[in-house]
């Protein structure tokens, strides 16, 4: 059986509602604090096609001020906006939850039944 692997921010309500339906639904899981465990550039383009390669803006927090602090916008380069999120973790649209090669991002938490 594969295993589920979430990254989560707890502090997040969302990502919360996810982890509680992976937990509900008894699938193996792993749990990844992306914020404290920063993931890397290759780990962040692996999940960008395991969700089936959205742009890169699509898996970014936007609103984050980091986002405008680093005067990021949806035409800064798809590389760019890849470091960025590694260097700053904050900025990855949460959470994200992982499973043999497929992903989804819990917005809304309903969206990880496709991996159960």
């Amino acid at each position: 059986m594969a295993v589920i692997t979430l990254w989560h921010n707890p502090r997040c309500s969302k990502s919360r509602q996810t982890l509680a339906l992976i937990e509900a639904a008894g699938a193996a899981m792993t749990v990844r604090r992306y914020l404290e465990d920063a993931p890397s550039g290759g780990e962040i383009e692996a999940v960008r096609r395991a969700l089936g390669m959205p742009p890169v803006i699509q898996m970014m927090r936007r609103g984050e001020e980091t986002f405008k602090a680093l005067g990021l916008s949806k035409d800064t380069p798809d590389a760019a906006l890849i470091a960025a999120m590694a260097a700053h973790p904050i900025l990855i649209e949460r959470p994200i939850a992982i499973k043999a090669g497929r992903a989804v991002i819990g917005r809304p938490p309903e969206a990880v039944q496709a991996l159960l």
